[in-house]
């Protein structure tokens, strides 16, 4: 049973809930187009922004760009009707760089194309919110975006990221990073990954949930990648019952649950459960009531200012000592760090773009 007491949200303790769309005009979303971009580069966090309209209307506005007439999908297809690269963008726009694809090798930043997105970028992106999936953090080091800024991209992409910008932190063991307004994703499947996290930044973890759901996202990762979303990991398999336990656990993640509470939304007995969550998601009931709580706690410790003992008794956890014991099995730095890399985010987000391009040239 759910504490409703715990569940409650004083809006003066928050200092970033999710806000009521229906009071606020869309946000931007354009997605920077280039030849031979990867199709699923592209179609991935564009069906997770469609379908966030879907779960919270008119939440974004979708636009798409180029530098040329048209985009040549690699593939063979052609991609018309996408809109010139804007002077200037709103400080609340989201760009969106999909990948190119590798046939041709590394990319030239002196290509034509190419070097006209670079200096866009350089210029107009400074003041956007900056996702990047596979290759396209490859041509946002070139426009020096990633200096000093943590970052990945698709694993074959890893050496020509690190020449691209020798000052960016290149990661080369991560699904998706997020360092301040960038956040850069290894390729095709990830982009889901990115965009689930992005938009449950904005929007709440149960929305990118339900997008999730909706998305039919079934994926199979390495259980060592740091960043997988606990919203969509242990969901590849197709076993109902445990699927039931997943949903419930999802709609009511604060709510006390037993063994007994689980086994009864499985409709099967506490034993055979834990075998089908062995079997079929690769970890314990518990397991997973634990990986929801958290991500939940770890948005409450970067959006607000609750202290532990708060952030625990809001999201199931039986105490401030209880939730440090689970996140420190998950999570390599403290909660202090988190709210810390938020604070610094913020104040880097305040700057002005000109004091920005400053420090990155």
């Amino acid at each position: 049973m759910t504490d409703s007491h715990s569940a409650e949200r004083d809006s003066d303790d928050l200092e970033c809930v999710a806000p009521d769309r229906r009071a606020l005009p869309p946000r931007d979303v354009l997605f920077l187009l280039l030849s031979d971009v990867v199709l699923m580069d592209l179609a991935g966090p564009l069906d997770a922004f469609r379908a966030a309209n879907a779960e919270s209307p008119g939440s974004y506005r979708l636009r798409f760009i180029t530098p040329g007439h048209s985009v040549a999908v690699a593939g063979g297809l052609t991609l018309s009707g996408c809109g010139p690269l804007p002077p200037e963008l709103a400080a609340d726009t989201i760009l969106v760089v999909p990948g190119v694809a590798d046939d041709a090798g590394p990319i030239d930043p002196r290509e034509p194309q190419m070097q006209r997105a670079i200096e866009w970028l350089r210029s107009a992106a400074l003041a956007t919110q900056l996702l990047c999936v596979s290759s396209g953090g490859v041509l946002a080091a070139h426009a020096r975006l990633l200096s000093g800024r943590q970052c990945t991209t698709h694993p074959a992409r890893i050496a020509e990221l690190r020449l691209a910008d020798p000052r960016a932190r290149v990661l080369d063991n991560r699904i998706f990073v997020e360092d301040g307004c960038v956040f850069t994703s290894a390729g095709v499947t990830a982009g889901v990954d990115l965009a689930l996290h992005f938009i449950g930044r904005q929007l709440g973890a149960r929305v990118a949930a339900n997008i999730a759901r909706r998305l039919i996202v079934y994926l199979r990762r390495d259980g060592t990648d740091p960043a997988l979303s606990p919203w969509v990991m242990h969901r590849d398999h197709l076993h109902p019952a445990v699927h039931r336990v997943q949903d419930a656990v999802r709609r009511d993640p604060t709510a006390r649950w037993s063994a007994a509470d689980l086994a009864a939304a499985a409709c099967t007995s506490g034993r055979n459960l834990s075998r089908l969550f062995r079997e079929h998601a690769g970890c314990s009931p518990l397991h997973y009531v634990q990986q929801i709580r958290l991500a939940l706690a770890r948005q409450l410790v970067m959006q607000s200012r609750l202290d532990l003992k708060s952030v625990a008794a809001r999201t199931g956890f039986r105490s401030g000592q209880h939730l440090s014991r689970v996140w420190s099995r998950w999570e390599e730095r403290p909660p202090s760090a988190f709210r810390s890399d938020i604070a610094r985010s913020r104040r880097a987000a305040r700057a002005s773009p000109a004091t920005l391009l400053a420090a990155q040239l």
